[in-house]
């Protein structure tokens, strides 16, 4: 496998069509600018520190410090199949701000929308589900993750900027993020969800698994919640995400902190099923991307077991997630960084916008439950383009 490592004039159409990459986290923004060199080697093996993957990344940390910098940043998004390329980049310069500096300005409009359908319908997707269930019964899978997509067509070319701020002015809080693609498009959305946060050799993840929609009245609002906190069939899922990293990490750690039970956590849409896992690293050299390859994908947005997951989605999906469901974030050479869960997202070019969902499956899912649930989680970004649900 090559190590795929272009430079600068590789990276321009991207930068001049999509704009540049952020990514907020904790009241913190992380501004770049320029595009000193893009690696597009997959992730397959980026767990691994002398596979193709981590060599691509040494190898493009040295050309920056040769260039002048300390130490250096790589940004960007790694897809739901690592065997893709990457879309990750150093850039030429970095720095983090508060986001109190950055301006806030009021949501803009978008031109008009002229149609809108999801891939699949709702049918499909319900169909899709069954099927899921039916291989349940006959095989070692016990959940799957399928997701949808709906594209939304403009009148006219839809400006980046405006879904960017009307996302921040709409979800103060989460990890609002946006990257340039290779084809000219931008991927944006503000994810709920923590893969890993690495410092030093401390590490957290936070993954998400078990939703409820937020409602406008306080009292059933709350329901709702009460609702989701005891829900066998939402535990069982989310139980299958926290045992699973645990097993995966478990051994690159001199201790390891994964709370007994779930808490509840909140977004504008949706209440979710969390835990926060803690971790001691016992070699100091493992990178963020290491961790995270190592975790990617979790069965929150594939399923259980990892491998059989996948070709049980293979066979249900007939679209392709690209980025979706992969991970976006930053690393250092230090070897810290962060990255997140691609979701709550949608990709932008010229007048069209792809929006993208999921939903755990499980034996007990009910079809209309499901799609019920992807609507919901389809909101965030619909609201982003001004389109009521």
């Amino acid at each position: 496998m090559s190590t795929n490592v272009l430079m600068t004039g590789d990276m321009d159409g991207a930068q001049q069509q999509g704009g540049t990459f952020s990514f907020t986290s904790g009241g913190r923004e992380l501004a770049v600018s320029g595009a000193m060199q893009r690696v597009e080697t997959p992730a397959v093996d980026g767990d691994d520190a002398g596979g193709a993957f981590q060599k691509a990344l040494a190898q493009a940390f040295e050309r920056a410090r040769q260039a002048g910098q300390a130490n250096p940043l790589i940004v960007g998004a790694v897809p739901f199949d690592p065997r893709e390329a990457s879309c990750l980049y150093i850039p030429e310069h970095s720095r983090w701000r508060d986001c109190g500096d950055v301006e806030a300005v009021a949501e803009g409009n978008l031109p008009t929308l002229v149609e809108q359908q999801d891939f699949p319908g709702e049918l499909g997707f319900k169909r899709s589900v069954e099927q899921a269930i039916v291989n349940f019964r006959h095989s070692d899978v016990r959940k799957a993750v399928l997701s949808t997509q709906r594209e939304l067509v403009f009148a006219d070319r839809v400006d980046v900027d405006t879904i960017v701020r009307n996302l921040r002015a709409q979800n103060p809080s989460g990890y609002h993020f946006r990257v340039p693609m290779a084809d000219g498009g931008t991927l944006v959305g503000v994810s709920p969800e923590l893969l890993v946060r690495k410092e030093g050799v401390s590490f957290v993840s936070n993954p998400l698994a078990g939703s409820a929609r937020r409602m406008s009245d306080a009292e059933a609002d709350r329901r709702n919640a009460e609702w989701l906190a005891a829900s066998e069939k939402d535990h069982y899922e989310h139980e299958f995400v926290t045992s699973d990293i645990a097993a995966r990490i478990g051994e690159m750690c001199l201790q390891l902190n994964v709370p007994a039970r779930p808490s509840l956590v909140s977004t504008p849409a949706l209440w979710h099923l969390s835990t926060r896992i803690e971790g001691t690293l016992i070699d100091p050299h493992v990178n963020a991307l290491q961790l995270a390859c190592r975790m990617h994908p979790t069965p929150a947005v594939c399923g259980y077991p990892t491998e059989l997951a996948r070709r049980l989605i293979r066979f249900v999906e007939h679209h392709e997630r690209g980025l979706f469901s992969g991970m976006v974030g930053w690393c250092d050479a230090q070897g810290n960084g962060e990255w997140v869960v691609t979701i709550r997202c949608g990709t932008i070019k010229d007048n069209r916008v792809r929006l993208f969902a999921g939903a755990g499956i499980v034996e007990s899912s009910q079809p209309d439950t499901e799609w019920a649930e992807v609507q919901t989680k389809l909101r965030t970004m619909l609201r982003a383009c001004g389109v009521s649900h």
